[in-house]
């Protein structure tokens, strides 16, 4: 048995989780999100909490789908009572960010600005005084990729340390040329 899977998932008050066939229905305060759900793979769901068994225990593969779905399902009950959050600081001189109508708008070094349009159900905002970005969203993949996307358009660069990167990372420095 999965060491993930086995652990129960407890439902925050307003969350309610209901099975409609093979997929999972999760609603909360903030929103709604389905899970699906794999062959051998079953969820018990009482009033305070979810607990996912796996029926196929012994086949190839069984644990890892158990653990993945018990993370899929502890993810989207975290994501409908409270969220997620990403964090990013964006370093440079000259370099902004602005939101204009549900699309952001990265000022940072190239000849043009680039606008990258949020996803469905993602939420962004800024503070300007210390340049970091908030992507906050229910869907933990969502918040994930579209920080990643966002990263990509300006990775911090190893002289500098210029361009965007998460809250708390580190960035490996070179010195540059000996002279």
């Amino acid at each position: 048995m999965s060491r993930i899977g086995k652990k129960v998932i407890p439902l925050p008050k307003g969350t309610a989780v209901t099975r409609k066939g093979e997929k999972l229905e999760i609603k909360g305060p903030k929103g709604t999100l389905n899970v699906d759900l794999l062959p051998g793979i079953d969820v018990e769901i009482s009033e305070k909490e979810a607990r996912v068994l796996n029926r196929a225990e012994g086949q190839l593969g069984s644990k890892a789908k158990h653990g993945l779905i018990r993370s899929l399902l502890a993810n989207a009950v975290h994501g409908v009572s409270e969220g997620f959050v990403k964090k990013l600081e964006l370093v440079g001189v000259g370099y902004k960010v602005e939101v204009k109508s549900k699309a952001l708008e990265l000022f940072v070094g190239y000849s043009h600005p680039v606008i990258m349009p949020f996803p469905e159900g993602i939420t962004v905002e800024i503070d300007k005084k210390t340049s970091v970005i908030s992507i906050l969203g229910i869907d933990k993949q969502k918040v994930g990729q579209y920080c990643a996307d966002v990263r990509a358009k300006k990775p911090p660069e190893p002289y500098k340390g210029k361009g965007f990167r998460y809250e708390g990372e580190k960035v490996r420095r070179k010195s540059g040329k000996a002279v």
